[in-house]
């Protein structure tokens, strides 16, 4: 599926708001005529959208090839379901995922056709180089406390990266690009708002380099909007997508 998360408290069920999962249930319930439950491949933050996501559901009747169809047509407009398939039993839309990959965009001219889905950046000029270098040096790294919010539920810190890059993909136009095998919480909305602060030069590739390897908190640390965001791919070695 995608979606367009600009008006969603985020992908999962919550008591102060519309939720993509809950959207999805909610049809999955109407055409099926029994409460349905699905579980996500993560749980995008309020405002994070999705290029390519997937989630799993448990059901034991009939899907015909007319569902897709019929789903899309009680959903709202910003969530479209691509395709529905049946895997293996086990195979599990969250654990299963091998990587996933996000992409940050960032503007720096006014443009009303980018401002949802783009950070639009317009207060300081930026040094897009030490940003590159700073993307190059996260690729050093498996732990990454000093760039997330800590679960309470699930202490993990760390994390395998594949890829990290930051290109300009058109005039005052950039996308920050990162893979990895699982992603923390807000771990790159921090990563990106951290960026920012070293385009700025309020906080040094020494700074950065430090507190990485001693993992302690910044000096300053930035959380960049939630608008800029996609999560763009989830790779499953059993369906060998790309």
């Amino acid at each position: 599926m995608s979606y367009d998360g600009t008006n969603f408290c985020g992908w999962q069920n919550q008591k102060n708001g519309d939720s993509i999962q809950g959207s999805i249930e909610q049809a999955l319930t109407t055409l099926f005529r029994e409460k349905q439950a699905i579980l996500g491949c993560g749980r995008t933050d309020a405002g994070v959208h999705a290029d390519d996501y997937y989630a799993h559901w448990d059901y034991c009747g009939e899907v015909d090839d007319k569902v897709v169809m019929k789903l899309n047509s009680i959903l709202p407009r910003a969530i479209a379901i691509k395709e529905i398939f049946e895997v293996n039993n086990g195979d599990n839309a969250r654990f299963s995922a091998s990587s996933r990959t996000y992409h940050y965009y960032l503007h720096t001219q006014k443009n009303p056709f980018r401002r949802l889905y783009s950070y639009e950046y317009l207060h300081h000029d930026l040094n897009i180089e030490m940003m590159q270098k700073a993307t190059q040096l996260l690729l050093n790294y498996s732990e990454f406390l000093p760039l997330i919010k800590l679960d309470k539920e699930h202490k993990k810190t760390n994390c395998t990266l594949h890829h990290c890059c930051l290109n300009k993909i058109d005039d005052h136009v950039y996308r920050f690009e990162i893979s990895a095998n699982r992603f923390l919480h807000n771990m790159v909305r921090r990563i990106m708002g951290t960026l920012v602060l070293i385009g700025r030069e309020k906080l040094s590739l020494k700074e950065f380099e430090t507190c990485m390897d001693q993992q302690i908190e910044f000096r300053l640390i930035g959380l960049a909007p939630a608008n800029g965001l996609h999560l763009v791919n989830v790779y499953y070695p059993f369906l060998n997508n790309k």
